[in-house]
Parts: C-alpha cells; sequence; structure tokens
C-alpha cells in the first residue's frame, strides 16, 4: 500500500509538467522536496516505518522516470530496487543514570545538557562503570607518522579519557596537522576508534561549537538509538561509554585539578603534552536492547551503451533523525527538507533528464543511501560491498543539502581535497560563467562528514558537491548569513522543513552543471585519479592496474 501511494503521487506529479530532456523544473523538484520532508514520512529514521515509506517513494520515482533497478541480485539474475545494509541496532531501554565525583563531590551528570552519551554498541546488553577514573588525553591522538602521541606511555585500559574536539592546530593555526583544516584524526569517530583500540572503559569529547562546528543542540538528541554494521567483536571497536561531555563540566573537572579548560587545551596543543589525571571519577549504568535491522540503499541505474561495465556515480544520503523530544512548537519530527530530502529531489531530476536522453555510454549509477546520520554507514557498506565494480567506477559526485537560496556565481566542494575530478567540475563551471571557492571552513572535517568519504577511503575519486558561497544576490555576505543561520538554527532540528519562500533556480543551475560533468565523463574515456600526494592516489593507481 505504501508504494501504491508514493507511485500515485509520484506518476501523477510527472505527468503533468512536461520538459525537453535537458531542462529542469523549479516545480517538479520542489514537489519532491515538499513530499519527502513532509511529517507522512516520520523523519526518515533508518530502520524504521519512514524509512519504508521513503524507500518507496524513491523506487517508485526512480522508476517512473525510467531507471532500471540496480540493487541486490535476485536468483534469476534480475536486480532488486535496493540493497539491503545489514545493521545493528541498539536502542536505550531506560535513561543512562550517570554521575562524576569531582573533589570528593558527586554531582548528577543529566543526558542530553551535561553529557550526551549514545546507546552502547559494544555487544553488551548493560554498561556498568563504577568509580572510574577520569583521564585527560588531550586531542587522543596517536599519529606516529607526525611524531604525535596524545598518550605517551600511559595505559588507559579500563579509564574513561576525556578528549577535545579537532586537531591540535585548530586554534594555533599551524603545526603537525597541516594547521586549521581538520584531518581525520580531529574527527570524533576517529577519537572513539582510538579510544577502543587502547581498551578505555569510555570516551567523552568536550564540545565545543567552533572546533565541532556546530552546536551543543545538534548532538543532544537522537541518542537513545545508534546503529553500527555488524561486527564479530564489536567490543574491538567501541568502548562502553561513548558520547560528549559539555564544555562547562569540563571547567568544573579541570578547575578541581588545579588548571583551566584554556590552560589544559593550551598544553595539549603541544608535542610534550602528557596525559593528565583529573580528580575525578565516573559513574554511569547503560541499559539497551539490541537487534539487526536491515536499512536500504535505493538504487536505479541507465547501463550504458557502448561500455556499460564502467560507471558514474551520484549519491545522496536518504535519511534523517526520524522523531525525538518535541521542541517549544510541540514538534516532534525532524523532517530533514534541506538535509536531505533537496539532495533527493536533486537525484531525482537528474535521473529524469538523463534518462529522457538516453543516458550516455557509461552505466549510470544513482545510488541514494541509508543511515547516513548514523556514521555514512549506507555508503560505508556498499564501498565495501560494491553492486557495481570500483575498479571501473569513473567517480561519484554527492550532493547533500543543496542551496534553495537562489543561484550562485560560484560553487565549492567539501574538504580541500585536490583531485581530477575537480577540475573537470571547474572547467564546466567556467563554461557556465561559475568559479570555483575552497571550502570556507576546512577546520570543519566536512571531507569526512558525507557520503563521498568512504568512495575516497577505497581509491574512488569522489566529491561532495557544494552550491557555492557567492549568491547572485547578495554576494559572500548573504551566503554567509544564510549558511550561519542554518547551522544555528536548522541543521539538525525540527525546524528543517520546506518553505514556500525557497528559491530553488539555484539548484537548477546546479543540476545543469552536474549533468555537463557526468555527461562528459559518461561519453569520455577519462578515468580520474586524486593528486600525486593524495593519500587515496595508490588505491586508485592499483585500480588502473586492474583496468588493464
Amino acid at each position: 500500500m505504501i508504494r501504491l501511494l508514493a507511485t500515485a503521487s509520484i506518476l501523477a506529479f510527472s505527468t503533468a509538467l512536461p520538459l525537453a530532456a535537458q531542462e529542469f523544473s523549479e516545480e517538479r523538484i520542489d514537489h519532491h522536496i515538499r513530499t519527502l520532508s513532509d511529517d507522512w514520512f516520520e523523519g526518515r529514521a533508518p530502520g524504521t516505518a519512514g524509512e519504508e515509506k521513503t524507500v518507496a517513494y524513491l523506487s517508485g520515482a526512480f522508476a517512473s522516470v525510467g531507471l532500471e533497478p540496480g540493487g541486490d541480485l535476485r536468483p534469476d539474475g534480475s536486480r532488486t530496487w535496493t540493497q539491503d545494509v545489514v545493521l545493528n541496532r541498539s536502542t536505550m531501554t531506560q535513561p543512562p543514570a550517570m554521575s562524576i565525583t569531582v573533589g570528593g563531590e558527586e554531582v548528577e551528570m543529566v543526558q542530553n545538557s551535561d553529557l550526551a552519551v549514545r546507546a552502547p554498541v559494544n555487544g553488551m546488553a548493560r554498561v556498568e562503570l563504577d568509580d572510574v577514573p577520569l583521564v585527560f588525553a588531550g586531542y587522543g591522538v596517536d599519529a606516529p607518522e607526525r611524531d604525535w602521541s596524545d598518550f605517551k606511555d600511559v595505559d588507559v585500559e579500563g579509564k574513561v579519557i576525556v578528549v577535545l574536539v579537532n586537531d591540535p592546530d585548530f586554534e594555533t593555526g599551524e603545526g603537525a596537522f597541516g594547521g586549521e583544516a581538520m584531518t581525520y584524526y580531529g574527527r570524533w569517530t576517529y577519537k572513539y576508534e582510538e579510544a577502543a583500540r587502547r581498551g578505555a572503559a569510555g570516551v567523552l569529547v568536550v564540545h565545543e561549537t567552533e572546533p565541532a562546528s556546530y552546536p551543543w543542540g545538534v548532538i543532544s538528541n537522537g541518542n537513545d538509538v545508534t546503529l553500527d554494521i555488524v561486527r564479530d567483536d564489536p567490543g574491538a571497536a567501541h568502548s562502553g561509554l561513548q558520547g560528549w561531555m559539555h564544555v562547562d563540566v569540563a571547567s568544573r573537572l579541570f578547575e578541581a585539578a588545579g588548571t583551566s579548560y584554556e590552560e589544559a587545551k593550551a598544553m595539549a596543543q603541544r608535542r610534550d603534552f602528557q596525559p593528565m589525571e583529573l580528580d575525578a571519577t565516573i559513574d554511569a549504568t547503560l541499559v539497551a536492547g539490541s537487534e539487526q535491522v536491515a536499512v536500504k540503499n535505493v538504487v536505479g541505474m541507465l547501463p550504458g551503451s557502448e561500455r556499460a561495465d564502467e560507471y558514474v556515480v551520484f549519491t545522496g544520503h536518504h535519511d534523517h533523525l526520524g522523531t525525538g523530544e518535541p521542541d517549544e512548537t510541540g514538534d516532534a519530527i525532524y523532517n530533514g527538507a534541506i538535509d536531505n530530502a533537496a539532495g533527493l529531489a536533486f537525484m531525482i531530476e537528474m535521473a529524469r533528464a538523463f534518462a529522457e536522453t538516453g543516458g550516455t555510454e557509461r552505466s549510470l549509477v544513482f545510488l541514494a543511501v541509508g543511515a547516513e546520520e548514523s556514521g555514512l554507514l549506507g555508503s560505508k557498506y556498499y564501498a565495501a560491498n560494491p553492486l557495481y565494480p570500483l575498479e571501473t567506477t569513473v567517480g561519484v559526485v554527492n550532493v547533500d543539502s543543496p542551496g534553495v537560496h537562489g543561484p550562485t556565481s560560484d560553487f565549492s566542494i567539501s574538504g580541500s581535497a585536490r583531485l581530477d575530478l575537480l577540475d573537470v567540475l571547474t572547467e564546466e563551471a567556467a563554461e557556465r560563467g561559475r568559479s570555483y571557492s575552497p571550502d570556507p571552513n576546512p577546520a570543519a572535517g566536512s571531507f569526512y562528514r558525507s557520503d563521498h568519504f568512504p568512495f575516497a577511503q577505497v581509491g574512488v575519486p569522489a566529491v561532495s558537491f557544494d552550491s557555492g558561497r557567492e549568491m547572485a544576490d547578495g554576494g559572500a555576505e548573504r551566503a554567509a548569513e544564510i549558511s550561519q543561520a542554518y547551522s544555528q538554527t536548522d541543521y539538525h532540528q525540527q525546524s528543517d522543513e520546506w518553505s514556500p519562500d525557497w528559491d530553488l533556480s539555484g539548484i537548477v543551475n546546479d543540476a545543469q552543471l552536474i549533468y555537463a560533468v557526468a555527461e562528459r565523463l559518461g561519453n569520455g574515456e577519462e578515468w580520474p585519479n586524486w593528486s600525486e600526494d593524495s593519500e587515496f592516489r595508490a588505491l586508485r593507481d592499483a585500480s588502473a592496474e586492474a583496468r588493464d
């Protein structure tokens, strides 16, 4: 019934607007955004009825515009519309009980106010911490290739480490980590991984808005459910306690230890930093239930007319945060209109344009991935279990949260990676009067936060496209105001909802640019690569050898 309702909506709208093949419709894009961000989709959380509705809508949309199913193989050799992504889902069955004893005084820690800890994914149904010491471990980094270790020879096994977000260079702007631009060592995911490798009982990342690039409100929701890939030994990959610490709590801990938060942070920015025992211990009880769920990647394709075994891939995530506690207006649904119903609308309209022109010589794959908000899990799964060979994947263009406030005179990509795919984008943009602007905030680590990254990790040239930083109406100043307002007010909040006041002409311009790039790659013979000094270059070179 869900699929029938979704498909009927798509077909009714699809027949209403006859378009030339290479034209892109603001009205059609608006329809898809408004529909996918409607309350009926319940926030599109993985493994929920909302995801089921989303998958049905996307499958119907792909079919209605002329794509073929591109997902898992059936026994008869035909393909479904989806790829099953089997995940472990851990759900808190009772509120976490937590307290920190500092300076001899036990202080209750309120979930999502003082600490924001997530449902445990270490394989334990119950995590009990009793009077466990807290250790300040700087930025939680062990990088021998940079001659840097925040741990030195200190054993943190069985302890809870407190670490800072981002890299040691974030505030200084120079040093062993290349300056302000975030490396993977600055991501919270790395800090969780390193804590588990060292046998820590837990890890708490101190939150500050500027180095994290998002406010506390972003991380203080959705912690009751945690998704992870299925692992043989989850305890080797995850500590029992994983989460964030409010900076006010951290400041109190450092004062009790005889210093200040700012002084401790300054020490951690030095190569000779030594881990510091805090005059504090933590007690915590986390109780969770665990089950396996099959999240879906939705996959459509247009087979190539000449070289069908070579692939240009479009990606964008279809999930969002689902439902949570009501906000001050009583709204409990995280609709995710910009993030990323807008990207899905972009993908559907791109698929329509290519289907109506008959595609390209190479195959085009349209991959709407799930569980991005849980740590890029859908794209990670595809990269580890590709439906189409990575060696013959030409490149990946990811679209996440495209601009909805009008056209820009430039474009950007997430992060500062150098690769041939960016050169192609830049050349095609110049033909359309647009220029490339580098990521204005590389310290946010956006390169590691979008679905192109798992493809980069396996060597496939991949970018996450950004609509630009120079508005045609209002310039860079207006673009910065829009970006700041969204980050502070709407990002990962219930207020990320469709608006009739949006100007979607910018998405149309973006679609025309990406169409030209994909058409060039799809009809050409070039194999984009990473720059000579990229950490992903060797993997791509190995792919070339495999192709030969």
